[in-house]
């Protein structure tokens, strides 16, 4: 288990660092120069002063080597210090909190939904095999994963919303402003989970160990309770780690339609307005997320299936 750790985390410091390295570098990659740009968001003249250019350069470090510049700034950023917004005037790591605890909620109870949903679908879908539960779970998860958000979004708001007068449109007020964005982020991953736990348990359900279980006197019921329900959870817990770290830092479009606050629309935002170091907080610290949600996931899969650990080579 040791060496299992090990490799799985120097795995992690070595993606950090180089997410760490590509974040730092997009101003360069732009192809203008970082100072002028900085420089135009304080000023409205676009004839900059030569001598505040030189200043500001100075002042900000950004006339020392590459190599400088990138420790200096990589050492502010493991402090969680990304500067100021340029939009705003705001810290950047005061925005990026108040985002990423918005789009942390919405993620959890969107994640939450698409779980209790979709596994007892896939359960109730492998144990009756071609029946039409069955096909009635696979036309309708086929159906969740082929409805893009962009159009789901304005449908279920002209139906609850402009119609029905039910729930808000949009906003971040109160928790009905929540049900509609969630239900939206939902369903996709739901659908997913749901095929998987449907293949995983029709395995389980075709395995030995399961009918050692019925030979010994349990019922249906219990064996899938005590001894395939855990099995058949694995490969669902690896695509619930992945979906739940992309949801937090990917629903830019549910975000924008729903105006929510979140880190999607921030990071939106930036982009638009030419934000580098809200781009910068805002991609580096989802990134980090995901990366340390996976490998938690890593060592959380490790311990409930040893396999993993004998496969690595860490026993």
């Amino acid at each position: 288990m040791v060496r299992f750790a090990v490799r799985r985390l120097l795995v992690l410091m070595i993606t950090l660092l180089a997410v760490s390295a590509a974040t730092f570098a997009i101003p360069y990659a732009s192809g203008g120069d970082p100072v002028r740009t900085i420089l135009r968001s304080r000023v409205s003249d676009q004839a900059l002063d030569p001598s505040a250019l030189a200043a500001l350069r100075s002042e900000l470090g950004l006339d020392r080597p590459i190599l400088i510049q990138y420790l200096n700034w990589l050492g502010r950023a493991l402090r969680g210090d990304f500067g100021m917004s340029f939009t705003s005037r705001t810290p950047v790591d005061q925005l990026l909190g108040s985002a990423l605890g918005v789009s942390t909620t919405l993620a959890v109870i969107a994640i939450g939904l698409a779980f209790l949903a979709a596994l007892p679908l896939g359960t109730l879908a492998a144990m009756r095999p071609g029946k039409r539960l069955d096909n009635g779970v696979t036309v309708l998860t086929q159906s969740f994963v082929a409805v893009p958000e962009y159009w789901l979004a304005p449908v279920l708001v002209l139906v609850f919303s402009r119609y029905l007068g039910w729930l808000p449109s949009a906003g971040w007020r109160d928790p009905t402003s929540i049900i509609l964005p969630a239900v939206v982020l939902a369903l996709r991953p739901m659908a997913y989970f749901a095929q998987v736990t449907r293949a995983a348990m029709s395995d389980v359900l075709a395995s030995p160990y399961m009918t050692a279980a019925r030979s010994r006197g349990l019922s249906g019921r219990q064996a899938l309770l005590r001894h395939g329900l855990r099995n058949a959870l694995l490969p669902v817990m690896t695509l619930f780690s992945l979906w739940f770290a992309g949801l937090l830092g990917g629903s830019v479009v549910v975000e924008v339609i729903f105006a929510i606050p979140g880190m999607g629309r921030l990071v939106y935002n930036a982009v638009i307005n030419h934000d580098i170091p809200l781009i910068q907080g805002g991609i580096l610290s989802i990134v980090a997320l995901a990366v340390l949600i996976t490998t938690a996931t890593d060592f959380l899969y490790a311990l409930i299936n040893p396999a993993v650990r004998v496969r690595d080579g860490a026993v």
